[in-house]
């Protein structure tokens, strides 16, 4: 494998479903840097409400106004997948209260893994830094899609919508 680069950043996470709190994180990354990479994670001791091929297409489609993001799954360390990737740089979409401990935790423990891979926090703007997937997952059942707009991408409204169906 090359030399890890810092033009290279790895955004990784569950993403299930993307929020529109990931979204904007996601562009204003893919302008730092010339490459994003989202790493889906695969978490066999959850259960996701989206397989993970049905969480990247909706990122795809989320992101395809950005022409330098690129979509992967993964399995393991969020650490290992950035060095994986030939990246010396994680970005941790955080929300400013409920992540923060959490986020430093780990933090500390991925540079006691990977010394020479860098953690950077990024809050989502405004009124979207409280969103979280698992807030989505106990407020679709008994929310209209015009309120879930605003925190999904539509066409994420449409599919967790069809996934409620089924249940």
């Amino acid at each position: 494998m090359s030399e890890p680069s810092a033009r290279i950043a790895v955004y990784p996470g569950s993403f299930d479903p993307i929020t529109l709190g990931h979204l904007n994180v996601m562009e204003r990354a893919s302008r730092l840097f010339d490459k994003l990479i989202v790493g889906v994670g695969i978490n066999i001791e959850k259960q996701p409400m989206f397989e993970p091929q049905e969480r990247v297409e909706m990122i795809r489609q989320a992101t395809a106004h950005l022409p330098n993001v690129e979509i992967r799954t993964f399995t393991g360390l969020a650490v290992s997948f950035v060095k994986q990737c030939g990246s010396k740089v994680m970005i941790r979409g955080v929300r400013p209260i409920t992540d923060i401990a959490a986020e430093l935790t780990m933090m500390m423990a991925n540079r006691r893994l990977a010394p020479d891979v860098e953690t950077l926090f990024m809050i989502a703007d405004g009124e979207l830094a409280h969103v979280s997937s698992s807030l989505i997952k106990q407020i679709a059942i008994v929310t209209p899609d015009e309120q879930l707009e605003r925190f999904l991408p539509r066409h994420v409204v449409a599919a967790v919508r069809k996934k409620l169906e089924g249940k």
